[in-house]
């Protein structure tokens, strides 16, 4: 089969296409034919040799991807051939807390990933695909997807009614957007462009804020909520924006941290304030399962950006990292 493995960690050019062998899968694996894949932030922190958890050496890369069951072990009975799956991001966190031994373990890292035309995966990491969505579509789900659904149900769910503030227009913030919808909230986002607002508001936000022409855009979220401030905050932004996110939250807002921030100079009125500032990682094979009933019974669609063939690849990543794109970047077939 074909695969890109990362010969080393030193950008893009360590993406390496090689002819591989066609994975075995064990008694508890199955073998899927990735029909499609969707770049994430991770998967350049990879490549660049700046991801918590070390690449292994000459691992096939990315960790998201969509394909069919073609060959499953003699004890697989969650999935059979002919099933359409996606494999979660952490393959061993299936449901419950988040522990370190879980996060060691990821496709595209210490683990093969999907950026090949195989791969084995253990029965448990893998999830059915909502029947309405392409393999396209499925291949945006399992980081960005899950992340956005863990920022908004939990530890406080969002209610009716709410506020959700939204960062960008990559994979997490529009998938938050599409979901805060689905739950009653309101969805303020923030955006560099008047194109990129009009999608936005096309996709249902109900203000749209440049952040380019306002750099005091926490003063425009609270003036869009009466005083209020937005009940919660999915922070992709960074450091650069996470004091502003902290002055526009809510009292007791619920601030979700999903970016790989760096350290930031925070403004300490607001750290003194009553509100919940939460790390993600993700989420597990039970959010993902969760998540994927909300869409099937809400008929979501991911927002995909565009889809580039399999033997492009490296455009992918590279388009990904100009960051012009809205919604998911895909490697296809």
């Amino acid at each position: 089969m074909k695969a890109y493995h990362i010969s080393e960690t030193s950008g893009l050019g360590g993406l390496v296409m090689r002819d591989s062998p066609t994975p075995t899968p064990d008694p508890y694996e199955a073998l899927v034919r990735i029909k499609a894949r969707s770049v994430n932030f991770r998967d350049l922190l990879i490549l660049n040799g700046r991801y918590p958890v070390p690449a292994r050496p000459n691992v096939i890369a990315l960790s998201d991807g969509a394909g069919e069951v073609v060959a499953v072990g003699e004890r697989v009975t969650r999935v059979k051939i002919g099933d359409r799956v996606a494999a979660t991001y952490f393959p061993r966190w299936l449901d419950g807390r988040l522990a370190m031994g879980f996060v060691l373990d990821q496709f595209g890292a210490t683990r093969d990933g999907v950026l090949a035309e195989f791969v084995a995966a253990p029965e448990s990491a893998l999830v059915q695909l909502p029947s309405h969505l392409s393999f396209e579509e499925g291949a945006a789900l399992p980081c960005a997807a899950v992340t956005a659904w863990s920022c908004l149900t939990g530890p406080r769910p969002v209610l009716p009614g709410e506020t959700v503030l939204t960062i960008g227009t990559g994979g997490v913030a529009l998938f938050a957007l599409q979901l805060a919808r689905t739950f009653g909230a309101q969805v303020i986002s923030l955006t560099s462009s008047e194109e990129k607002a009009r999608r936005l508001h096309d996709l249902g936000a109900t203000h749209v804020i440049n952040y380019k022409a306002h750099p005091d855009w926490e003063r425009f979220v609270r003036e869009h909520t009466g005083g209020h401030g937005a009940d919660h905050i999915v922070e992709t932004g960074g450091p650069d924006t996470l004091p502003h996110s902290l002055a526009s939250a809510a009292v007791d807002g619920q601030v979700a941290l999903v970016a790989a921030l760096a350290a930031a100079t925070l403004d300490t009125r607001y750290l003194g304030a009553p509100l919940s500032i939460r790390r993600l990682y993700v989420g597990s094979r039970a959010s993902f399962e969760a998540m994927n009933r909300a869409i099937a019974h809400h008929r979501i669609h991911p927002v995909l950006d565009r889809t580039v063939p399999f033997a492009e690849a490296p455009e992918a990543l590279r388009w990904f990292e100009a960051k012009g794109h809205v919604g998911k970047v895909i490697i296809g077939k």
